[in-house]
């Protein structure tokens, strides 16, 4: 693991450039923020080694472990287990049973979540996050997050920033076109199958005020954050 870098008062990265999908070492990134209250949100925990729980110890106390999306949870029963107190969210379709068998791949029956995530924030981060389950792609249900203090939008899989110079599996992100651009790769877009839902989730997300975009895999983008998702998401 890297060592924790403070993007803004309260928000910080953790990046763990090793994680592998199996196929390609695609590197990831979890985002920490303190909360009013002094506990730590925790989106898209990364795998819990001695560094980044000494490293989490020294910002606060655990209070919500976030599984994203149907494709980032595999980390979050550490945090649980090692924060008995932290709750654990996660969007629908991630536990228990699924109707649709097409929607079944991904989930998992051994965790137990707090509270499924839609739309709604949170009670613990009302007023300080602001969420939105996007729609029109059921394989990832991804729930896209807003910090508003420091005007970050937080993504996982719908948008990817990797250099056209990313040397780290080079391969795959060339053949998933995610490699110099900002957006959703080829892979993501076959995923989003109701465009006229994704469209309109796409309007609720640009209603929020922000200007940093956090990816999960490839750079943070500081600014223009908003103009660049606007345009990575107009060939619906």
């Amino acid at each position: 693991m890297s060592e924790p870098k403070n993007l803004a008062p309260n928000l910080w990265i953790f990046d763990q450039p090793e994680f592998s999908t199996g196929f390609a070492k695609i590197g990831t990134r979890m985002t920490a923020i303190k909360l009013a209250g002094g506990g730590l949100f925790l989106h898209s925990p990364i795998k819990l080694d001695d560094e980044t729980r000494r490293a989490l110890d020294t910002l606060g106390e655990v209070a919500a472990v976030v599984a994203p999306s149907r494709a980032h949870h595999l980390f979050v029963t550490d945090y649980t287990k090692a924060w008995p107190a932290a709750k654990l969210y996660g969007p629908p379709g991630l536990v228990g049973e699924i109707a649709d068998f097409r929607a079944r791949l991904g989930a998992r029956r051994d965790l137990k979540l707090d509270a499924v995530l839609g739309d709604e924030p949170q009670p613990e981060w009302a007023g300080e996050i602001d969420q939105h389950l996007f729609k029109g792609a059921p394989q990832l249900n991804e729930v896209v997050f807003f910090h508003r203090a420091s005007r970050s939008a937080i993504f996982t899989d719908l948008v990817f920033n990797v250099p056209a110079n990313f040397k780290q599996a080079r391969i795959f992100y060339t053949v998933v076109g995610a490699r110099g651009r900002f957006g959703p790769h080829r892979l993501v877009r076959q995923t989003i199958r109701d465009h006229k839902a994704a469209r309109e989730s796409v309007a609720k997300v640009l209603e929020w005020d922000f200007d940093r975009v956090i990816v999960t895999h490839g750079d943070v983008l500081e600014s223009g954050g908003k103009a660049k998702f606007a345009a990575a998401f107009s060939y619906l």
